[in-house]
């Protein structure tokens, strides 16, 4: 028990770690304060027309489609839609239809709306016939909120082996480890040790983060837990293989940058690029990817999903604890 005492001391004193762990916290306030902005106007059509040009049920028709703001003269309604900072399409009138107006730096779908809205409107008395339901627009940074939230635990959760590296690395360079390779210590004390520093900080930086971004039932609070715990004890045992193969604190830095990225890099481009077959089976070998599918598949209500990303976990906490035993046989501690 003295000696887990004397790591967490170890630990607190250590600026590095310290950042570490509330890192992820930060970043998960940051985006539950994201998750209550409504971004719905970002995708709204705007639509600049002259005063008194255009018949008032012409103005009507255009604001079911966005919103319509109305100018005085010619010049001001080409500025506002010269205006970089804005996609507003210029609308006149033709003849007994409407003609559009655009700068020339818009995204394609203002593009294409605005070639299409000059024969939708002629057709638009056809149209009025057509019983239509509106369906509530799908909130677009939906999606994109779920990835950053599994990417943010994926770093709490890798806090594990950054605490447990630098640990090890400060030991060395302090004299420590030559002192542990004296002491009547056993060696599975030692990795005991070790391994629950790194695991308890890392869990519980995943937990605080998951509590701050997740609202989950009671069956998925379950599973989230089980993918925390044994994702944390994987990270952990990645710390014990850098502190171990690392000899200064600059190259123990390098390597936990590496493992860092990989454990990002590789579930995200698993997830975006889609893939498959032997692929996936090579994307799996990175424990991070199960923690990542698991994670968007319990925002998405998939559970059968989670538990094979448990079990694919499971192997890697008892694969590489077994490989890590194997190697600190062969060396003292």
């Amino acid at each position: 028990m003295g000696g887990l005492i004397y790591q967490l001391k170890s630990i607190w004193k250590d600026k590095f770690c310290i950042m570490s762990f509330l890192l992820p916290i930060i970043v998960a306030f940051v985006l539950n304060f994201v998750g209550m902005i409504d971004f719905s106007t970002l995708s709204e059509f705007h639509f600049g027309v002259l005063q008194d040009d255009l018949p008032a049920q012409t103005v009507l028709w255009l604001e079911r489609y966005g919103s319509v703001t109305e100018y005085k003269t010619q010049e001001e309604l080409r500025a506002a839609v010269n205006e970089p900072s804005t996609n507003l399409i210029g609308i006149e009138a033709e003849g007994n239809g409407i003609q559009t107006m655009l700068s020339g730096d818009e995204m394609d779908l203002w593009r294409q709306t605005a070639d299409t809205l000059p024969s939708l409107y002629m057709e638009c008395e056809n149209t009025e016939e057509i019983k239509a339901t509106v369906l509530d627009r799908p909130d677009f940074m939906e999606g994109f909120q779920n990835i950053f939230i599994a990417a943010t635990l994926i770093v709490a959760m890798f806090m594990g082996c950054t605490f447990n590296a630098m640990s090890m690395i400060e030991e060395k360079e302090n004299g420590v480890a030559l002192v542990n390779q004296i002491l009547p210590m056993k060696r599975s004390q030692y990795i005991v040790q070790k391994i629950f520093v790194g695991f308890v900080c890392g869990g519980l930086s995943a937990v605080l983060t998951a509590c701050l971004c997740f609202r989950a039932t009671p069956r998925n609070t379950l599973l989230m837990l089980a993918l925390i715990i044994l994702s944390a004890f994987a990270a952990a045992l990645a710390g014990l293989f850098i502190g171990r193969f690392s000899e200064s604190l600059m190259s123990g830095v390098v390597y936990i940058k590496i493992v860092l990225i990989v454990f990002i890099a590789v579930p995200l481009l698993s997830y975006l690029l889609g893939a498959d077959g032997f692929a996936l089976v090579f994307c799996y070998l990175i424990p991070s990817n199960a923690t990542f599918e698991g994670i968007m598949s319990l925002a998405s209500g998939t559970e059968q999903v989670v538990i094979k990303d448990i079990f694919i976990l499971m192997a890697h906490c008892l694969v590489w604890f077994l490989i890590y035993l194997s190697i600190s046989k062969q060396k003292n501690l």
